[in-house]
């Protein structure tokens, strides 16, 4: 951030307009945020928890309908699927991605399922094209969570852009950031108009005889947050090509270690890299993974083993089913097998958080530095690669 986000910051006090309903900066982060990806409908909101809510508020589930997603993401991911009074009901990875693909989810459809969501870890696209073809056999929508993705490509066309709706994060910590907040993109304008209203408290600003049209909630950003973001969104660009030049260089650095594996990425896919993450095979390193994260640590480079430690639905909000008050709902209507959480279900949920090694990356890298993480690393598996 700068003198880009400082200035357009200034115009907003300067205006003495800070709600985006009688605002530009916001209208305008729409605006040019549809045009980046390419969709008719974008909307900003207050956060990417916000993002995904507003997104399942527009497909609008029954009580007790089930939303199919990963056990592997953020707890805001799945929060909005309990308060849309839907049941999460979980999809094995593959260990390698960490993403959920066609089959997994496929074994985790029921009649009951009424949305897919998948999430694009990492900055790694999920394989879109047989989950599409899934989805649509069933007549299913699908939500795609690219909180971690910005600019993520498969074969040329941006992620986001594949499912029924895409959402996206600017927490602090993605690709660009306002602190907090979101944005739902969709070609559909019946779900972009449910989109809107449910952003704004289901009230139909501009309409003839605008009412309150339904339950919804004021997820609104407002107009210092957007005023941040448009300067951030004309550099997102940038951003991302420079990570995934720096992410290279470190791919490339390290080849051939053992017990290292760079992030697997198909062919035709662009991994954007919200993180890098390595994947370890600990049976080859003394102390495993443990051990290699110590190492690192101490020589200054910061890493997380296992990312979020525990898949979600060991969690006590879902474990335990701790929601609204004593109720439990809504898994009070929730098939027995919709939460079976049985470890032998989930091999590569379990594999993937056993063996992944995250490492910070962002836009302020110079090469100096990834090599400088590089040789850290090459020295620390030296160490105690087993002979």
């Amino acid at each position: 951030m700068g003198d880009d986000e400082m200035l357009a910051l200034s115009r907003v006090i300067e205006s003495g307009t800070l709600t985006s309903t009688k605002g530009e900066f916001v209208k305008t982060l729409e605006s040019q945020f549809a045009e980046w990806i390419g969709l008719p409908h974008a909307y900003a909101c207050a956060s990417g928890t916000g993002a995904l809510h507003t997104a399942l508020a527009a497909i609008d589930p029954e009580p007790g309908d089930e939303v199919v997603t990963t056990a592997i993401t953020d707890m805001g991911a799945l929060t909005p699927i309990l308060y849309q009074s839907a049941i999460p009901v979980f999809a094995d990875v593959d260990p390698l991605t960490y993403n959920v693909t066609a089959d997994t989810i496929e074994a985790a459809l029921s009649p009951r399922t009424k949305a897919i969501m998948v999430t694009h870890l990492f900055g790694n696209p999920c394989r879109m094209g047989p989950i599409m073809e899934l989805a649509r056999s069933r007549n299913i929508p699908v939500i795609e969570d690219c909180a971690q993705a910005f600019g993520a490509e498969i074969d040329g066309q941006k992620i986001g852009t594949f499912g029924d709706i895409g959402c996206f994060s600017l927490q602090q910590g993605k690709h660009i950031t306002t602190g907090e907040g979101g944005l739902c993109v969709t070609a559909d304008a019946d779900l972009g108009r449910r989109m809107y209203l449910f952003i704004n408290k289901a009230w139909g600003y501009g309409d003839p005889k605008p009412d309150h049209y339904f339950l919804a909630l004021n997820y609104r950003m407002n107009e210092l947050s957007g005023a941040v973001a448009v300067a951030q969104l004309a550099k997102l660009d940038d951003f991302v090509e420079r990570r995934v030049r720096m992410a290279q260089q470190m791919t490339d650095g390290l080849q051939g270690l053992p017990g290292v594996s760079p992030p697997a990425v198909d062919e035709g896919f662009k991994h954007t890299y919200w993180k890098y993450c390595l994947h370890i095979d600990g049976s080859k390193l003394e102390g495993g993974l443990d051990a290699l994260a110590g190492r690192l640590r101490e020589r200054g480079v910061f890493c997380a083993p296992r990312y979020i430690q525990k898949p979600a639905f060991e969690c006590q909000v879902i474990r335990d089913q701790r929601t609204f008050g004593n109720s439990r709902f809504p898994f009070t209507l929730a098939r027995p097998e919709a939460v079976d959480y049985r470890r032998e279900l989930f091999p590569g949920t379990y594999e993937a958080l056993a063996t992944v090694l995250v490492l910070p990356l962002n836009e302020r890298y110079t090469a100096e530095h990834v090599q400088q993480v590089i040789e850290v690393i090459r020295t620390a598996v030296g160490q105690i690669a087993k002979k």
